[in-house]
C-alpha cells in the first residue's frame, strides 16, 4: 500500500446518516454494506408484514467476483508523498457510504436495494 500523508485544511459535512462513516486516519479494513426495499404505491396503504428481505432474491445473490489474473508491474516515484487539499464541501453521505481522509488497505463495499412499484391499471376506475 502507498504511504502518503493526506492534509485536510477545512472539511464541512452537510448531513451523514444511515451508517455512514466519516473516517480520519489510516484504516486496514473497511466494509460497507446496505439494504432497501423502496416500495412506490399509488394508493397510501401499509402491511405491517413486508420488508422480509429474505422473500426477494435480490438479497441473496451471491456477488460474482472474477478474480484478477493479469501480471501487473508497477514502478512509483513519490516526488511529494503529501497530499493537500484545501476545502472539502459534502451535501450528503448516506446509506452505509465512508468518506475517508487516509491510507486504506482493503475496501469492500455492497449496496442492494429491491424497487417496487404498485400502480392501478389505467381502466380499473380506482382513484387514490
Amino acid at each position: 500500500m502507498l504511504q502518503r500523508t493526506s492534509s485536510v485544511d477545512k472539511i464541512h459535512i452537510y448531513t451523514i446518516a444511515f451508517s455512514s462513516v466519516f473516517e480520519i486516519g489510516d484504516s486496514c479494513f473497511i466494509k460497507g454494506f446496505s439494504r432497501a426495499i423502496a416500495n412506490q404505491r399509488e394508493a397510501e396503504y401499509f402491511n405491517a408484514k413486508e420488508g422480509n428481505f429474505s422473500v426477494y432474491p435480490v438479497f441473496s445473490e451471491p456477488i460474482p467476483l472474477i478474480p484478477i489474473e493479469e501480471n501487473i508491474t508497477m514502478q512509483t516515484t513519490q516526488l511529494n508523498p503529501i497530499i493537500r487539499v484545501q476545502n472539502i464541501d459534502i451535501i450528503g453521505v448516506s446509506s452505509s457510504s465512508v468518506i475517508h481522509i487516509g491510507n486504506s488497505g482493503n475496501i469492500s463495499m455492497e449496496a442492494r436495494v429491491k424497487h417496487i412499484r404498485q400502480i392501478y391499471p389505467k381502466n380499473s376506475g380506482t382513484q387514490g
